[in-house]
């Protein structure tokens, strides 16, 4: 057998395990199927989840618990806009919150008209919001984020400490985003996941950033692989893959590795102690 047809062998602590969510279908989804122009209408700024997405949230929620993947997740990485910290919350957070009897608000009560109940933060993983994960920006009002602060007062269990700008400056009213800049711009978010300590990550973020971001792999894969690595993602799907630290990006030594000979001792393997005997060249 050819070991190097179909397989790759890694080290495990250069590689890391994302779980890569689009958001649950949102106001602007529902009006822009029906009329791409919807999506430039300025009535689905920064556009909240519909009922139906929060019922997407809900059994995706289930799934992840159901699946054991709720107690792996070491971090939650969301886009900052409204309906994907509602999914992020929705499936990643803690139970209904109870006036201070169980952890902290993670998200305030009924945020972006939801009629949903206040989210704890109790036994959850920390979330982060990180702006390089946003969704295609310009011209699409729904793509425009809110102020900080206006965030901050809404979801104040999510960690918005790496956003400088209280203010959208990515958020172009006649300029859309290239495809190609949003590629780059996914490129770069993946390198900066290796300048973080944990190893199973959630990222919930947007249709067009993930199909630009992920397009650009899988082309030395099978072409079904291909395929399951770059498709559209629905509304509030789920896919796990595994990114790989080629490029020696990330500092992290291995938690299982165990260099052995502790105490010390011969150890010479026997086929080498073999080439020994018989005088071989050793280094061949």
């Amino acid at each position: 057998m050819d070991a190097t047809v179909g397989q790759t062998l890694y080290p495990l602590h250069r590689c890391k395990t994302i779980h890569l969510v689009r958001h649950a279908q949102g106001v602007h989804n529902v009006e822009g199927e029906k009329n791409h122009d919807a999506y430039k209408s300025y009535d689905f700024f920064d556009a909240h989840l519909t009922p139906l997405g929060w019922e997407q949230v809900g059994n995706l929620r289930n799934h992840v618990k159901a699946s054991g993947l709720s107690r792996r997740v070491e971090l939650v990485i969301v886009s900052p806009l409204l309906r994907t910290m509602q999914t992020a919350v929705g499936v990643f957070g803690g139970e209904a919150y109870k006036n201070g009897t169980n952890g902290r608000p993670l998200m305030m009560e009924n945020v972006g008209q939801s009629n949903h109940p206040a989210v704890s933060n109790l036994n959850c993983p920390p979330f982060i919001a990180v702006e390089l994960c946003r969704e295609q920006t310009g011209v699409h009002p729904c793509d425009k984020r809110r102020t900080i602060s206006e965030y901050r007062n809404m979801f104040p269990g999510i960690g918005f400490q790496l956003i400088e700008s209280d203010e959208d400056m990515l958020w172009i009213p006649d300029v859309r985003e290239k495809t190609e800049d949003v590629a780059a711009r996914g490129l770069k978010f993946l390198e900066w996941l290796w300048t973080r300590k944990e190893k199973e990550i959630a990222v919930v973020t947007h249709s067009s950033f993930l199909f630009n971001t992920l397009r650009t792999f899988g082309h030395d894969c099978h072409p079904d692989v291909k395929s399951e690595i770059s498709t559209h993602f629905a509304n509030c799907e789920l896919r796990s893959v595994v990114i790989v630290d080629k490029g020696m990006i990330g500092s992290n030594e291995s938690s299982t590795n165990y260099p052995g000979k502790i105490p010390r001792g011969p150890d010479l393997p026997s086929e080498t102690a073999d080439k020994k005997l018989s005088g071989q060249d050793l280094t061949k």
